[in-house]
């Protein structure tokens, strides 16, 4: 058995019943129910969710597009939107950071300290220079950040995203979140924005809505 095959098994012997019962994604499949804080109850949010009980992530230690580690430290004092993918993704994946792109000077305006973080959930082919390139095709403003499974998995579980290879060979697809991810200046993961599905349309999270409900959550907290 080869080593991505092991890695493979043992992502999906993690997931366990959660990849027979959501699509990959823990974020994705929250309830819509109770509230982080007080301060939150009467906000009338289109596609996000605030996370009951924000939380610092766990220590981690990750790499950039420029080698650079990137690190808990990396988060204070930033809003940081986090989305997972691979540079090969044919379609999910240019997709959202194209929107992010467009939705980033709107961003800006609301906190011009956010980031936009892309988790690349397939590191043995997204090297340095690749996540380099694919980002700056897109924002290079924005991060492209990955590490070896032992470090990846564990991490990207903590934000509330789920990954797994698909196929053999080199030509294998990620199955992954399509979720976004906010974590506070505080470091703390504070809410998850995710995509409503609407008959006969693909699900998306729709910039307005994304923009909308990050102002609210920002002049709330």
């Amino acid at each position: 058995m080869s080593k991505r095959s092991i890695i493979v098994a043992l992502i999906i012997m993690a997931f366990g019943g959660i990849v027979a019962n959501q699509w990959l994604s823990p974020a994705d499949n929250m309830p819509s129910t109770s509230l982080a804080k007080p301060q939150y109850d009467s906000l009338d949010l289109a596609t996000s969710f605030i996370y009951d009980n924000p939380r610092k992530l766990a220590p981690f230690s990750l790499s950039d597009q420029y080698g650079n580690t990137f690190t808990n430290k990396n988060l204070t004092g930033k809003w940081s939107l986090f989305f997972i993918g691979f540079t090969s993704c044919p379609d999910v994946c240019p997709t959202t950071l194209n929107k992010l792109a467009a939705a980033y000077p709107a961003l800006q305006q609301i906190s011009d300290s956010i980031q936009v973080v892309f988790v690349s959930a397939d590191p043995d082919r997204d090297t340095q220079t690749k996540r380099l390139d694919y980002i700056n095709f897109f924002n290079s403003d924005f991060k492209a950040i990955t590490a070896e499974h032992a470090q990846l998995f564990p991490f990207s579980r903590d934000l509330g995203f789920a990954y797994a290879m698909v196929g053999d060979g080199d030509d294998y697809q990620v199955d992954h979140s399509a979720s976004y991810v906010l974590v506070s200046p505080n470091a703390e993961k504070i809410a998850v924005f995710k995509a409503k599905p609407k008959p006969g349309e693909t699900p998306q999270i729709l910039n307005n809505e994304l923009i909308a409900d990050f102002k609210k959550i920002v002049d709330n907290t």
